[in-house]
């Protein structure tokens, strides 16, 4: 790190790693890689196995402490936290034998003479350096803190004060190194930012593939999962035709199809991506950073409740490196549209991948007692994540709260906007231009009102985002190009407003059939409805390829795009074979559509709408024989206007 430090003499770092799965671990490798090149000494505090560390650091200068002070998210399975568990289990780790811990810990770094402690991100850590009087800085691209706000609403009454000790051991921090992707995390006082950390290639792509036996012509996608859903046994139909799959975690006594090939425990994962073509996972910081890093494109799956996600998917996204699987074509599947669509991706992420070597750097020459120009805008940064923290508080069951879109990352770091039409109607607010050019107005009027133009002029542009799909580029939010590839455009499209609505008496009691006097209110949802005969939909690939695959020909099919998605961390388009709805000639019951929705949380949001097509055919006896085309705006929060839009669809379908 450089001839000066050279000379100064050799510091002993206490590294303590997050217990939650081994992208900490491996990111925390490079970190301490680099610190033990400058000649320092690092004491690892980790549950993750050695080989993790040793593989890539041979020194006698790396110390391992087999020790674990926290738990991360407890899975229920590969793709669902269990909330309260993850809560029950931190609880039991970490709050119950707090004194027994802070003791020890003050005693082992005094023992080892540390000179500085790195958390990643162990909240506890932080606390037991003060208490020994030791400077302390955390690395990380979110807090436990933030993670936990939601599961503390889903507990009830239970562990609340959890999140409150979280991030007050934060505070005790010096600052935060601060990793892209990241999230809100308002209980640190100053924070550095740093590039990508990612582990360095061995070895290149011809060597590793030639070592595995494959030829430079085959399609390879990796599977990285980190465990796999229960019961889920892999098929050789799931892979499109001279495809091979690399899969990573499988069980010894785990069998495998000949197209797929099970890797060793302890493969270098870097090496192997950097070999594939694609990969096939679920969205962590690991496999994003090595993701965007090797320009390898990935299909992944969404989570339940890790609240680390949606930041990390918006940067994924935003260098054109993703691409949403739905859970159920996973589970049963259908991979050829998305590896496919995969395959047509140019990532072009081309920031730097050096925050290993950066971080090590700041870590040393902070010990060494140089003070960095940190973040002048502090106060503000705080104030804006902790409001957004304040937002993830609110999260209750049934209740789906929006991050606010003016929050930082959206504007400093990946210059998202939210894509949706009411979204840039202050931008676009002159009425100068009043009359729409670019459609036909067939039936009714837009009354002048700005946000309906605005509704208009964006449908307007989907057709040109057809005409000319280039024009898409980086900054493209993925549900705008959903929306693109939703209508025919040779149809007629059927709009509707549906205005908010304020309580001024009654309030909710109108759930238990009281009167209440509403007010409309200018803020306002927009729905554009198609129905149009099976075969002229727009059907999606994905969709497209299920038919296919029963041997179908066209079958009548609801899709949905929902603009906003992102900003609640909800999937942005669902669809659904309208015979789903059926048991033989009847109509099924709510309960089991009820259960239909739940299979997949991040599309559950969608029973609202689809659920309206379910209530007409069993309360009207009405036969949907043709598809259903539906596009959403985002409803203003916290105005309650969600019911009116779909009142609004529903009528429009009985209209025709």
């Amino acid at each position: 790190m450089g001839t000066e430090e050279s000379k100064k003499r050799p510091l002993v770092f206490a590294y303590y790693v997050t217990g939650h799965g081994f992208g900490h671990a491996t990111r925390v490798v490079e970190v301490a890689r680099n610190l033990i090149l400058a000649g320092h000494d690092v004491h690892v505090v980790t549950g993750a196995p050695d080989f993790v560390f040793t593989s890539e650091i041979q020194s006698p200068r790396l110390f391992l402490r087999k020790v674990l002070l926290d738990c991360g998210a407890v899975q229920a399975d590969a793709l669902t936290v269990d909330r309260l568990a993850s809560l029950e289990k931190y609880s039991e780790t970490a709050v119950v034998p707090r004194a027994s811990i802070l003791a020890t810990e003050v005693l082992w770094l005094k023992s080892i003479k540390a000179d500085f402690v790195v958390s990643d991100v162990v909240p506890v850590a932080c606390r037991a350096a003060a208490d020994a009087g030791i400077p302390s800085v955390c690395i990380t691209n979110f807090s436990w803190d933030f993670i936990y706000a939601e599961y503390v609403m889903a507990a009830g009454n239970h562990h609340r004060s959890i999140v409150w000790q979280i991030a007050e051991d934060y505070s005790h921090c010096e600052f935060l190194i601060r990793l892209p992707g990241y999230c809100p995390m308002p209980a640190f006082r100053d924070i550095i930012d740093v590039p990508l950390v990612v582990r360095r290639l061995h070895k290149y792509r011809k060597e590793v593939r030639k070592e595995l036996g494959i030829g430079e012509d085959v399609k390879v996608v990796i599977l990285n999962f980190g465990g796999q859903p229960a019961g889920w046994k892999l098929k050789e139909e799931y892979l499109p035709t001279g495809w091979l799959c690399l899969v990573c975690g499988a069980s010894e006594s785990q069998q495998l199809p000949p197209n797929f090939i099970k890797l060793a425990k302890n493969a270098y994962t870097p090496d192997i991506m950097a070999a594939s073509d694609c990969m096939l996972g679920k969205i962590g910081y690991g496999t994003v950073s090595e993701a965007l890093a090797y320009r390898l494109p990935f299909v992944f799956v969404r989570r339940d409740y890790f609240n680390e996600e949606p930041f990390l998917r918006n940067m994924l996204e935003y260098y054109q490196g993703g691409v949403e699987m739905i859970r159920r074509d996973l589970l049963t599947g259908h991979w050829r549209p998305y590896l496919e669509r995969a395959m047509t991706l140019n990532p072009c992420y081309e920031g730097g991948t050096n925050g290993g070597e950066v971080a090590a750097r700041i870590l040393q020459d902070t010990a060494y007692g140089k003070n960095y120009t940190l973040d002048k805008l502090s106060g503000p940064r705080r104030l804006r994540d902790a409001i957004v923290l304040g937002y993830q508080l609110q999260r209750v069951p049934g209740r789906d709260l929006c991050i606010p879109d003016w929050y930082a990352n959206a504007e400093s770091e990946l210059g998202l906007r939210t894509g949706s039409p009411t979204a840039v109607t202050a931008e676009n607010n002159s009425l100068t231009d009043s009359y729409p050019q670019d459609f036909e107005i067939l039936h009714g009027d837009f009354l002048g009102l700005s946000d309906t133009l605005s509704f208009l002029k964006s449908l307007a542009g989907l057709d040109a985002l057809v005409d000319s799909p280039t024009k898409t580029g980086k900054h493209s939010i993925r549900e705008r190009k959903a929306a693109a590839g939703l209508f025919n455009w040779e149809e007629d499209i059927f709009v509707a407003r549906a205005p908010g609505r304020l309580d001024v008496m009654g309030g909710i009691a109108d759930y238990s059939g009281s009167l209440v006097l509403q007010m409309p209110i200018r803020e306002a949802c927009h729905v554009a409805v198609q129905k149009i005969h099976p075969s002229k939909q727009r059907l999606w690939k994905h969709a497209l390829a299920r038919q296919q695959a029963r041997g179908q020909g066209p079958t009548p099919v609801l899709q949905i795009v929902s603009y906003g998605s992102e900003l609640s961390n909800r999937g942005p388009t669902f669809d659904m074979d309208l015979s789903d709805f059926l048991e033989g000639d009847e109509p099924i019951t709510y309960e089991k559509a009820r259960q239909y929705f739940a299979r997949d949380p991040s599309q559950r949001w969608a029973a609202y709408v689809a659920g309206t097509v379910l209530v007409l055919m069993k309360e009207l006896g009405i036969c949907f024989e043709n598809s259903i085309s539906l596009l959403v705006s985002p409803t203003p929060l916290p105005i309650a206007l969600s019911s009116p839009s779909w009142k609004l669809f529903a009528f429009h379908l009985l209209l025709e």
